[in-house]
């Protein structure tokens, strides 16, 4: 279990040129591409959105319990408090949150595959509206440093969460909020550059 997430995250147009780059410079395989679904569970009144703090349940290869606290950002890096632990049954803890007073806000899902290198993680996401390379480590210069290493720009890096992203997109489109899955996207085409996220890969 950790106490801290220090990542970067960036929108970009390929990913597989970005994997090709991985594997050229001997990345490590982590975890190969899963699927993941993600539900975010929130007070009554909002209370944990309030104080920007998250609460997650996600499953893909097993079922993780994710409280992460209010997010700061330092020299383009966002940096938070996280605590995040194994749960034995998925649906049980969706029901153990309800029974608790707690709310299911939203959903989103994504395929991701991680690669290690330089020190730290880089996930390689496929959400919805498009893909994304995170790059997370224990300290910022090794951030910045890999973010180098594979080419990306830092003038480009996305401030929002994906589901604060898809927010943005979907009051822009009308969609219902809360609801990032592979089927909305089967039916829309999402224009990130109309809420400022710009491709990273130089």
């Amino acid at each position: 279990m950790s106490d801290q997430e220090t990542e970067v995250k960036f929108f970009v147009r390929d990913l597989k040129r970005i994997e090709a780059g991985l594997l050229e410079r001997k990345a490590r395989l982590i975890q190969a591409r899963v699927f993941e679904r993600n539900l975010r569970f929130d007070q009554p009144d909002s209370g944990l959105r309030a104080k920007g703090e998250v609460l997650r349940l996600r499953q893909d290869t097993e079922s993780r319990l994710t409280f992460k606290g209010a997010s700061q950002i330092v020299e383009g890096i966002i940096t938070r408090p996280e605590l995040e632990f194994t749960v034995g049954d998925f649906e049980t803890a969706r029901k153990c949150l309800e029974a608790l007073g707690y709310r299911q806000v939203a959903v989103y899902e994504k395929y991701r595959t991680v690669y290690e290198l330089g020190g730290c993680h880089i996930m390689l996401d496929e959400l919805p509206y498009g893909d994304f390379t995170e790059i997370e480590g224990t300290n910022i210069a090794d951030i910045r440093s890999t973010t180098e290493t594979l080419g990306l720009d830092m003038a480009a890096a996305v401030k929002d969460s994906y589901l604060g992203l898809y927010g943005k997109l979907a009051r822009l489109l009308e969609l219902p909020e809360g609801q990032l899955t592979f089927e909305i996207a089967r039916e829309w085409t999402f224009p990130l550059e109309r809420v400022d996220v710009h491709p990273a890969d130089l």
